[in-house]
């Protein structure tokens, strides 16, 4: 069984987007390095400028996440990625409205799981990926499984801008301290990588 991991480009200040879901600043490194990378969605091309060592990490994660758990608030804000993520990997998307959500998007072809709960989320994630991994996105869902004591990992692309506001990665979880091990650091055009275990 693959571990559970948390991965969000983050300001220096704490924030995953802007108060408006604005990822400019948080996602600039992408377009720093000189190695082209495709991450199109079912619906819009689009081309990244990293630098080698992260196109080579990219691919290592495209090739080790069976599944990606979101929230139901980030898959209505990427558009369900058209249809298909970027990493091309299949979706639990959890949300309080799996009938509506299941109405639209719930086609043939379409690598969707609706899930009511964080869970059954990550049970059903743990079908799906099998030995693979499973990587979290969106906040609120991340800290969910944090409390849960579901997350395995956490990776902040550390970025060096301060936004001011917008949308935190942490915040008041109520568990404090959540004491974790340094697991890796390395450094790319425009960005830090930070990777953490988390105890247990």
């Amino acid at each position: 069984m693959g571990s559970v991991g948390a991965g969000f480009s983050m300001s220096l200040d704490g924030f995953i987007a802007g108060p408006n879901d604005e990822i400019d600043q948080v996602f600039s490194w992408m377009f720093q390095g000189n190695i082209d990378v495709n991450a199109s969605t079912g619906d819009h091309d689009m081309e990244l400028k990293v630098s080698e060592e992260d196109a080579k990490a990219r691919e290592e994660m495209a090739q080790s996440i069976g599944v990606i758990i979101v929230g139901r608030r980030i898959f209505d804000v990427a558009g369900a990625w058209g249809g298909r993520h970027p990493l091309g990997c299949p979706l639990v998307v959890v949300t309080h409205h799996i009938d509506t959500i299941a109405d639209q998007w719930k086609k043939e072809g379409m690598p969707f799981t609706f899930v009511s709960d964080i869970e059954t989320a990550v049970a059903e994630a743990q079908k799906i990926a099998g030995d693979k991994s499973i990587g979290v996105a969106g906040a609120n869902v991340a800290q969910q499984c944090l409390k849960l004591g579901l997350l395995d990992e956490i990776g902040i692309d550390l970025v060096p801008v301060l936004i001011g506001k917008g949308i935190p990665f942490f915040k008041e979880l109520g568990i404090e301290p959540i004491q974790l091990e340094i697991a890796g650091v390395s450094q790319a055009p425009g960005v830090t990588h930070l990777r953490y275990r988390v105890k247990k």
